[in-house]
């Protein structure tokens, strides 16, 4: 999915976006903490911690755990079911950096007394980090307060949803929670993409839920329809939901839903197309290794099926369909199929843009092409690929057939925190798959 600043899926840029605050310069990590990666820093104790982002006069709160072994620290993300591991750790007098998966950014942080952290989220992708306070305790391991006393409502099921930015632009989207007590995980769908895991607490009448993925920071609030009459000392399940949704610095939308067991979005598979007379993409992109180049005409992909993966490091709905890819691709490749990946990444240097793209395919196990093809911009992405009719999302996924000809644009990415959603895109990738190879 891509987001922008107001978050809103049919403008240009990614979300779906975090950074944070800072507690040393704006150096990057690997620069300013040399301290030997092997040596256990001080401030991180085993256990599990609640983090907390402050923005926007909110908190948005993950949990992480910490372990070590052989003196080396592990610090794992925890969303809902999804564990997301961090290893790269340095540490540089008081200051401790823990480097944030394939993303450009890290957690930047120092002892605040006894079991606490402090100091900042920090996104170098940008022309200008981007930073946003962070704070951590050790042993707390519940996201959101509850109290006690209040009958928790029920969020549980599939909601209808309209998101509306503060300048006035709606886009639809698909609610789904699942809810045991006051718990709750769940997810948006979107038309180009979903918010990943999300997990949180129903207090009351009122639904909070959040998730820190290295690359965002959000934070849904919601509560029951202002008009509905509702007695929280019995059992209730509100029908209407009025709600926000806060992104890092600056993203904030609201949001209204009403339960719906049959709420879809439009066919991902029909949202854009090619040009009229248009069959064939025509592209020379540089690999990500020096002198290189990568295009469909490459004797490498004639008389293979082809899929052509946009994509962008910075991306973490592009990281869950990598995750499905990466190794679907080694398992299929025998087959005659071959993978494309063209990196739009957020500088225009293409060196940089390489050297990003290149720790991708490393931490991620990639065994298929990846190409540099510009900046992460929609629209930019639409003119390096004219004979699209546009790009409205990161990632987006184009098959090719044989020979040649473009068969299927794939609109965005439900990956796996979506449950049914998920399994029905792998079942229609494979299927679209299939045929192709079969004609």
């Amino acid at each position: 999915m891509t987001y922008s600043p107001s978050l809103r899926p049919v403008l240009a840029g990614l979300s779906l976006t975090l950074a944070l605050g800072a507690c040393q310069s704006d150096k990057k990590p690997e620069a300013a903490a040399t301290a030997d990666a092997a040596t256990a820093p001080a401030t991180l104790t085993d256990g599990t911690w609640r983090g907390v982002l402050s923005a926007q006069g909110q908190e948005i709160p993950f949990l992480f755990d910490v372990a070590t072994a052989g003196g080396k620290p592990t610090v794992t993300l925890r969303n809902g079911e999804e564990r997301l591991k961090l290893d790269e750790i340095t540490s540089a007098g008081d200051s401790t950096t823990i480097r944030l998966g394939v993303f450009d950014a890290a957690l930047v942080v120092r002892a605040d007394g006894e079991d606490k952290l402090k100091g900042s989220w920090v996104k170098y992708d940008g022309k200008e980090p981007y930073r946003v306070p962070f704070a951590a305790t050790k042993g707390e391991q519940q996201l959101f307060a509850v109290a006690a006393a209040r009958k928790a409502l029920s969020f549980d099921g599939t909601w209808k949803v309209t998101f509306k930015g503060d300048d006035g632009e709606t886009y639809p989207a698909v609610g789904i929670f699942k809810q045991t007590g006051t718990d709750v995980t769940g997810t948006f769908l979107t038309t180009t993409g979903d918010y990943r895991y999300l997990a949180g607490q129903v207090d009351g009448a009122n639904l909070k839920v959040s998730t820190f993925d290295g690359s965002h920071g959000f934070l849904f609030t919601a509560h029951n329809g202002p008009k509905e009459p509702i007695d929280i000392t019995k059992e209730y399940a509100p029908n209407t939901l009025f709600g926000d949704f806060y992104s890092g610095k600056s993203g904030h939308e609201t949001w209204t839903a009403v339960r719906d067991p049959t709420a879809k979005l439009p066919d991902a598979n029909a949202l854009t197309g090619m040009k009229p007379g248009q069959k064939k993409l025509d592209f020379k992109f540089p690999n990500i290794f020096e002198g290189g180049s990568i295009s469909p005409s490459d004797p490498k992909y004639r008389g293979k099926v082809v899929v052509i993966q946009i994509l962008g490091s910075w991306c973490p709905n592009c990281m869950d369909e990598t995750n499905f890819l990466a190794p679907w691709y080694e398992k299929n490749k025998s087959r005659g199929v071959e993978v494309i990946g063209l990196g739009y990444e957020r500088t225009a240097d293409q060196k940089l843009a390489a050297q990003k793209l290149l720790k991708m395919k490393q931490r991620m196990n990639i065994g298929y092409d990846l190409a540099v093809a510009g900046i992460a911009d929609k629209e930019a992405a639409a003119k390096s690929l004219p004979q699209l009719a546009q790009v409205l999302a990161f990632p987006t996924t184009i098959f090719l057939d044989k020979k040649g000809e473009v068969r299927k644009i794939h609109t965005g990415f439900s990956g796996p925190g979506t449950g049914k959603y998920y399994e029905a895109e792998m079942a229609d990738f494979n299927q679209t798959v299939d045929k192709l190879l079969a004609e």
